[in-house]
């Protein structure tokens, strides 16, 4: 049995006997009580923000940091990205994926085969990344003091081959968070190069954070659609959008109810970017059964069944326990 498998049964075992699965009720009291300002409702008091900053957040639903992670951070964790793409590495537990265009193609053991590093958690250079102090001060300002990083990537955006397939459908993080409360969870996205229209940056739609989780499914698109890209099914497209050009080493910081996405990558490049999912290790995990988040659910479920040679039995709750790494405080709950 692989590490990654050992790990994941031990996490099982300890759930079942942990507090993770307490009751929202229980923990509501214990995570609101970091608010101080209770006309703010999206962010923490703190001195990382300025007042500027926080305000932006609050009525946009994410705030970008020029030049945030260093250079030579950054090209450490692209020698990180390659030595796995070379095969050079194994990291237990690591989803490799490659553009739905490509998957076909004969299989060279190099970067431009991998469209996307994610769950990186295992490895300590690209997991550094997540524990980055100059990051964690920030993180705090949405998080409180007890930090979890619950979901890494390592985006590697191909040339689109034609058939669009580079594109990111517009769709909310938390469709794929079975955790909450929504307001203690935030995404840290670096670029590590520049990143424009030309080669797909993101594309936000500010003020979104403030609605509701939608209806998530892959978008009917000709030329395919990559695993488990869902789309909002509906969303207005008139509302106004921001594309985030960004310089290498410029990080944003945004809600997981943003509406987000990004169009193609039409140059001749890859496009590289990296990313962690932070929550509050206060939160909470909560059943999605019955709801919109049910399909992702499944789509989870069966996925890791497969690659840890599990049966049926594993939860949605447990996957997401099992990626979860403590960066900061302790682990009260998560």
């Amino acid at each position: 049995m692989s590490r990654a498998a050992d790990r994941l049964k031990m996490v099982l075992n300890h759930l079942d006997r942990s507090t993770v699965h307490v009751t929202a009720s229980s923990t509501s009291t214990q995570v609101s009580s970091y608010y101080h300002n209770p006309t703010l409702r999206y962010t923490l008091d703190s001195d990382a923000l300025s007042p500027e900053q926080r305000l932006s957040y609050e009525e946009n639903g994410f705030v970008l940091i020029k030049n945030l992670v260093s250079e030579e951070d950054i090209d450490k964790f692209r020698m990180a990205f390659e030595r796995i793409c070379k095969g050079e590495v194994r990291v237990p537990g690591l989803l490799v994926m490659r553009d739905v265009a490509i998957a076909k193609s004969e299989f060279v053991p190099d970067q431009k085969a991998v469209s996307k590093l994610q769950d990186f958690q295992e490895d300590p250079e690209l997991f550094r990344y997540c524990s980055l102090p100059q990051i964690l001060k920030y993180v705090e300002a949405f998080t409180g003091p007890n930090i979890m990083a619950m979901h890494t990537m390592l985006i590697n955006k191909p040339p689109d081959a034609g058939k669009k397939t580079s594109r990111h459908p517009m769709h909310q993080d938390l469709h794929y968070f079975p955790f909450r409360p929504v307001d203690r969870i935030v995404c840290s996205w670096t670029a590590m190069e520049r990143v424009d229209r030309r080669n797909g940056c993101l594309v936000v739609l500010p003020g979104t954070h403030r609605g509701a989780l939608k209806e998530h499914d892959y978008p009917e698109w000709e030329g395919g659609v990559n695993k488990m890209y869902h789309g909002i099914r509906d969303y207005s497209a008139d509302h106004p959008r921001v594309h985030l050009e960004m310089e290498k080493g410029d990080t944003v910081l945004f809600h997981p109810l943003l509406i987000h996405g990004s169009g193609m990558n039409q140059t001749q490049g890859f496009r590289k970017a990296i990313s962690c999912h932070y929550a509050s290790a206060d939160c909470y995990y909560i059943d999605v059964k019955g709801t919109t988040q049910e399909n992702i659910e499944n789509e989870v479920k069966e996925i890791a069944s497969h690659k840890y040679g599990l049966d049926g039995s594993i939860r949605f709750q447990d996957t997401w326990a099992f990626r979860g790494r403590l960066v900061q405080g302790e682990r009260t709950s998560l």
